[in-house]
């Protein structure tokens, strides 16, 4: 406090504040005064609402002068923002860049099935054998636990990632995050919390590691890939107790969804199906499906062999399974309408992307052992 009030008492052209740290300096100093700011700027106001902070808010806009400018920047428009902007604003003009759409059309969205313990072997399957090894792709998990487990699990098979979560030392964050921002490692695994400020520019991938509870995260998290006329894709991993969250989701984006055809449709109807996926896929609805069950199985004792031999993973993996029981307690709950739903929705069979894999007849045990050898 002392050594920024000092900053603050030398009249700096430019502030960047917390509202609660600026609201602190403003309460404990009499003649502090922001009449003179010509210019305030609201950036990721959507969170800083979502995070509670309107009232602090509208405290500040209070103790700013008349003829300031007042600039909100948004990845959504949420009712509570629209609100503030009304209040604490005079003759507004609104700039939006989704008229379209509320993501991009250059946006691939892949959503892939599974249970909770298949997410370690589906996530290194996927970054071995589908994503470019000129591809930087940004991993969203739920907690730093998950963080830490995933940095030591991909080191041991010999990935670098970089690493970002929220109470991370500030000196180790810079290197990571540079690190990434440089091409020295293509993976930044990180928490919607400290992935809030981090601009990376050409991002490839965003991985849902852990599906979003919220449709507005899911928009925040995939809107930093396929910009500025590049493509890109949106991985997310969604478990029986997500489902409801990814019907919500489409809700919110007004896209259509639908299950992967069944293997038994598949092998009866081969180019059938891959005709009906790939004009799905044209048309941006969204299909859900299945990893091969013989790749999950296999990398999965991969996996457990890591960690058996590992003391460090094994106590992180105990660690995780505590702070995802404890996430899971604390996030919002789908829409009721949606956990209706799903218990109407069909079984979903292989996901698309694998079907080619299928038709072509590698999904055999001598295939995937060879897969496997790459994980040894």
């Amino acid at each position: 406090m002392e050594s920024q009030f000092e900053e603050l008492s030398q009249s700096p052209d430019i502030i960047i504040a917390t509202p609660g740290r600026l609201m602190h300096h403003l309460s404990e100093v009499d003649d502090m005064s922001l009449r003179s700011v010509e210019y305030v700027v609201f950036d990721e106001a959507d969170c800083l609402f979502g995070m509670g902070f309107a009232e602090q808010l509208h405290k500040i806009l209070a103790q700013l002068g008349e003829n300031r400018q007042t600039l909100l920047f948004s990845a959504t428009l949420p009712s509570a923002l629209a609100e503030f902007a009304k209040a604490g604003l005079r003759d507004p003009q609104l700039v939006r860049l989704d008229l379209e759409t509320k993501i991009s059309p250059d946006l691939k969205l892949a959503f892939f099935t599974m249970r909770q313990e298949e997410k370690y072997p589906a996530l290194l399957y996927l970054v071995r054998e589908h994503i470019g090894s000129d591809e930087q792709s940004l991993i969203f998990v739920s907690t730093k636990h998950h963080v830490e487990f995933l940095n030591v699990l991909f080191r041991q098979e010999g990935i670098e990632p970089s690493v970002c979560y929220g109470d991370m030392d500030q000196d180790a964050r810079k290197i990571h995050v540079s690190k990434f921002r440089s091409r020295k490692t293509m993976l930044l695994i990180v928490t919607d919390v400290a992935a809030r400020g981090i601009d990376i520019p050409l991002l490839d991938n965003v991985i849902n590691w852990d599906f979003p509870p919220k449709p507005k995260i899911f928009v925040h998290r995939v809107g930093r890939v396929a910009r500025a006329g590049r493509t890109g894709t949106a991985y997310s991993f969604v478990t029986p107790e997500d489902m409801a969250y990814l019907l919500d989701l489409h809700l919110f984006l007004s896209k259509p969804i639908k299950p992967a055809p069944t293997e038994e449709e598949f092998l009866r109807d081969i180019d059938g199906v891959l005709s009906r996926c790939d004009q799905a896929m044209a048309n941006r609805e969204t299909i859900y499906g299945r990893f091969p069950q013989k790749v999950i199985d296999l990398v999965s004792d991969r996996v457990r062999e890591v960690i058996d031999t590992s003391a460090e993973l094994e106590l992180l993996q105990r660690t995780c399974k505590n702070a995802f029981r404890l996430y899971s307690k604390t996030k919002p709950l789908p829409a009721k309408e949606s956990i209706r739903r799903v218990k109407d929705l069909p079984r979903e069979g292989l996901h698309p992307m694998f079907m080619k894999v299928l038709e072509t007849g590698e999904l055999t045990a001598l295939a995937f052992s060879e897969h496997l050898k790459k994980f040894r």
